[in-house]
């Protein structure tokens, strides 16, 4: 696709407003994350010094055998951290109290840096003028903290999985947003740049699809899902042409 042309698959229905995905559709989240965790582990460090006999991979290591055990922590990011640091420290030598205390203090932690960083003016800019015309929220499988990114003003509410609310695809969201909006879900555009998250889970759920591809800040297109966008964008600034 050219950049700078919009590609239409089907066409957009009038619609009433549009959420977006936040991380990479609205900034490049892979740096920020690779960062984040690298500074969990300095962190850790210094405060446990027995977490220096893990490095990255074990930790993942970690993960990948909690979440095999309780499946459902999947759908909260927040709370498969805390238990994956919890059970790194007392599989290090830590007692309960300490690994506990530990494991709500990393992931603090982790939430402060992972929010560490501003969305750019020119989002920003896009997103105040688009909001003049439509109610902007967010549905994200992160945890970022969006008061911290700077898209409290922007953005009417975000909403994240976790307490019993499923990830993308699951519609949990999707529909959660349009009850909020007082919508039905196809009067509700959903912009992102996942295919099977963003794309499929927001048609599956009824909404209508925006996909941008590649991510944001980002070269490298995304093969095609299950189910095709409304409009695929080759560049956020392209959602000006809504207008």
């Amino acid at each position: 696709m050219s950049r700078g042309m919009i590609q239409s698959f089907l066409r957009l229905a009038p619609f009433r407003a549009l959420s977006f995905d936040l991380d990479d559709t609205l900034y490049n989240n892979k740096p920020i994350i690779a960062a984040a965790e690298t500074d969990l582990l300095q962190w850790l460090a210094q405060r446990f010094p027995a977490t220096t006999q893990y490095c990255q991979d074990d930790w993942r290591q970690l993960k990948i055998s909690i979440l095999a055990a309780q499946p459902l922590l999947v759908h909260d990011t927040s709370a498969t951290r805390r238990a994956v640091l919890h059970r790194g420290l007392k599989t290090l030598g830590y007692n309960d109290v300490i690994a506990t205390n530990g494991a709500d203090a990393g992931l603090d932690y982790f939430y402060q840096r992972r929010s560490n960083f501003r969305v750019s003016t020119a989002v920003l800019t896009l997103l105040t003028q688009l909001s003049q015309r439509w109610p902007l929220v967010g549905i994200t499988n992160g945890n970022v903290n969006e008061q911290a990114i700077g898209l409290g003003d922007v953005l009417s509410f975000v909403l994240h999985p976790g307490n019993g609310v499923r990830m993308k695809p699951f519609a949990d969201m999707f529909i959660n947003a349009a009850e909020r909006l007082a919508l039905s879900p196809a009067q509700l555009v959903h912009i992102g740049d996942h295919p099977l998250t963003d794309v499929a889970g927001a048609r599956r759920a009824g909404c209508q699809a925006i996909w941008l591809n590649p991510g944001f800040d980002q070269t490298v297109a995304k093969p095609a899902g299950p189910l095709l966008p409304q409009l695929q964008l080759s560049e956020l600034a392209q959602l000006k042409q809504l207008l």
